[in-house]
């Protein structure tokens, strides 16, 4: 079983695909993950895939990590000179930078070859990532294929995207410095930045460029539709006879570039998603967002003041209040939690620049932008989702076994664990061995324990525990598992710290 990426990243190839998996995906002993050896893929890679994070904590082995990449071992094999193994659960595009075999800066494409268990992983800091280190044995690990031919051919690979982004950067430049009409302008433009987005800067997950242009053009008529409202009541009051065009060129379209490229223009901003557990858990991120909210202020301030002296505040007052009370409503129906996706705060936000002042300018074009990152990249999620949604692969929070004290057979190198009940709502228990599922039981068949007879002689070994559901036909759900308890080769055992892991 071979727990893998929480947060992918765009990247055509099998073996991308194969690192969307996580723990229980793989099944017992990893049989849902099979090949481990002998099968080679190809894999390419965006430019900037280094930044790729995971967003909650992922155990490996005993230690805990977050918002960093996942990347396990590439230190050298002793044994075999240029033989970097990487466990088989790490991000692919960070592993393949952190060898060498991929720039960051432009991407790049090669070969990536599995090659079976492999019984320790070291930790190295190379080309900017500070990989986990792993010292025991996993069923799944892969390495790069550095042959002279293979090298030769993937230094020819690059990433497309920033070609196609001068382009359309000069397009949509050169319509806004000769087109007089704001439906001239905003059209045009708004097709051009869509795509962009949706199909090269910051593409939805895909398997195949059918596939996304499929999905691009999902989410591109609801968008259009849309579209027509915001040039209705936003983008055709702030561009009405307006003769300024070069400073609409920079302020407007320059903003909605930043905005459709927030991946990678806002990146820096430590807040990855606005729910409670993101904030808090995330360093910064409280720090940052009090910063942003506080800049928000200042600007709606600054608008309402135009809105004054222009006699229309009054209305846009009134039109903030109903917006105010709608998500107030929303806030109070039970189940469900309020989510503010970037391209519904876009929306919210955008009545308050049909202003033909300079900060207007800037403002709209840059909420625009992020509409449209939010459509292209993530589609119309919805504005209440359950928490379960939200949670995605996070902690549940609650609920882990209680496990007692092992008991040990000397001459046969076996340990037992035993458990005496089960959480409501669940009815099992699963057990971890180095990160990979080795027991799966079901407490009405009298599975209450557990004996895993030792198969790493020279390394320590990692057991965590966490409840099991069976669910019709042959779905099973899991609770959080517990941090891991080791047993070391000389036959000590380390207590299961409190906590989820």
């Amino acid at each position: 079983m071979v727990p893998l990426s929480s947060r992918e990243f765009d990247s055509v190839s099998t073996a991308d695909m194969l690192s969307r998996l996580d723990s229980p995906s793989c099944g017992l002993d990893g049989r849902n993950c099979l090949p481990f050896d002998d099968s080679t893929f190809a894999f390419s890679c965006p430019a900037d895939c280094a930044g790729v994070q995971l967003l909650n904590p992922r155990t490996v082995g005993d230690e805990q990590i977050v918002y960093r990449p996942l990347v396990v071992g590439g230190a050298p094999e002793p044994a075999e000179d240029g033989h970097f193994p990487y466990r088989g659960d790490s991000f692919i595009c960070p592993a393949a930078i952190h060898a060498g075999v991929v720039r960051d800066p432009r991407g790049g494409c090669g070969l990536l070859s599995l090659v079976g268990e492999q019984s320790s992983f070291g930790a190295v800091e190379r080309n900017g990532i500070m990989s986990v280190g792993f010292n025991s044995s996993f069923p799944l690990s892969f390495d790069f294929n550095r042959d002279e031919g293979v090298v030769r051919d993937a230094a020819k690979c690059r990433d497309p995207r920033w070609h196609l982004l001068v382009l359309s950067t000069i397009f949509t430049a050169s319509i806004s410095l000769f087109s007089s009409s704001p439906l001239a302008f905003f059209a045009p433009v708004f097709v051009i930045v869509y795509f962009q987005t949706a199909m090269a800067s910051d593409p939805p997950p895909y398997a195949d460029y059918p596939s996304l242009a499929s999905t691009a053009l999902g989410s591109f008529l609801p968008a259009v539709f849309i579209a027509v409202f915001i040039y209705r009541f936003s983008v055709r009051k702030t561009l009405a006879n307006f003769n300024a065009h070069l400073e609409k060129t920079v302020l407007w379209l320059g903003a909605c570039w930043v905005g459709a490229l927030s991946n990678i223009t806002l990146d820096m901003i430590p807040i990855q998603r606005l729910t409670p557990h993101d904030l808090n858990q995330q360093p910064g991120a409280i720090t940052a967002l009090v910063f942003i909210v506080l800049i928000i202020a200042v600007i709606a301030i600054f608008q309402a003041w135009c809105f004054r002296n222009e006699g229309r505040l009054p209305r846009y007052l009134a039109l903030y209040a109903v917006l105010g009370i709608g998500l107030l409503i929303l806030l109070a129906i039970p189940n469900l939690d309020l989510r503010i996706h970037h391209y519904i705060l876009a929306l919210l936000l955008l009545p308050g620049t049909s202003l033909q002042t300079r900060t207007s300018l800037l403002f709209q074009g840059l909420l625009v932008g992020l509409f449209i990152n939010g459509v292209a990249r993530w589609g119309f999620a919805p504005i209440l989702q359950t928490a379960a949604s939200l949670r995605g692969d996070a902690q549940l929070g609650y609920g882990i076994p209680s496990i007692l004290p092992p008991t040990f057979s000397p001459t046969t190198s076996n340990i037992t664990f035993e458990w005496d009940h089960l959480l409501r709502g669940y009815e099992g228990v699963s057990v971890l061995v180095n990160d990979v599922e080795r027991f799966r039981g079901f407490h009405k068949n009298g599975d209450n324990n557990f004996t895993w007879t030792r198969r790493a002689m020279d390394h320590p070994e990692f057991f965590r525990f966490g409840f099991v559901n069976y669910l019709p036909f042959g779905g099973v759900t899991y609770s959080d598992f517990t941090r891991a308890g080791t047993w070391w080769p000389d036959g000590r055992w380390t207590d299961i710290p409190p906590g989820l892991g």
